[in-house]
């Protein structure tokens, strides 16, 4: 009974940010797969197996912040750097992303994730992160204008997801 009721007590404090481990990525794909298959902020256009998502995840993750938000053991979301372009001297420019469960929206997740991940790229001495926004996305747009972004770049209709043209737009943030 005892132990029912510290549960009961802690519940809702076993909150954490943390780098992402190989165990995770079985979780964190259907979240990814979830947007791949129900909206346009990712490209994907077929869902990811388990294999493409783990080569992805350690290729970003052996060089860049990967973070996921943990909540009472279950993985609610996640965000991470990538390298923005190939060439040598971006090397201090990185791409941001943030995507948290469907079910978790509005719960400050992506916020959380945001300052962790931003707090992690000001000590690795990165100077610009650039955010990608699959248009129309007034949320994703509000949500990077918060932390200080501003729009830098539009591009007309260079994605095509559900039989319609999607355009995408670029938020930079210089830290």
């Amino acid at each position: 009974m005892l132990k029912v009721i510290c549960n009961n007590l802690f519940k809702g404090i076993l909150k954490m940010i943390r780098q992402i481990k190989t165990s995770d990525i079985s979780e964190i794909l259907p979240i990814y797969n979830y947007h791949v298959k129900n909206t346009i902020v990712t490209f994907d256009i077929i869902p990811l197996s388990i294999e493409q998502y783990s080569k992805k995840v350690e290729r970003i993750s052996n060089e860049f912040p990967f973070l996921v938000y943990v909540e009472n053991n279950e993985i609610l979301g996640y965000a991470y750097a990538s390298k923005w372009r190939q060439k040598p001297a971006y090397n201090h420019t990185v791409e941001s992303t943030v995507y948290t469960k469907n079910i978790a929206q509005g719960k400050h997740i992506g916020t959380k994730l945001y300052l962790e991940l931003i707090k992690q790229l000001k000590v690795k001495d990165y100077k610009t992160i650039i955010g990608g926004i699959s248009l129309p996305n007034e949320p994703s747009i509000q949500f990077h204008e918060k932390f200080g972004f501003k729009k830098v770049g539009h591009f007309s209709k260079v994605g095509k997801k559900f039989d319609q043209w999607v355009d995408v737009a670029f938020w930079q943030l210089n830290l």
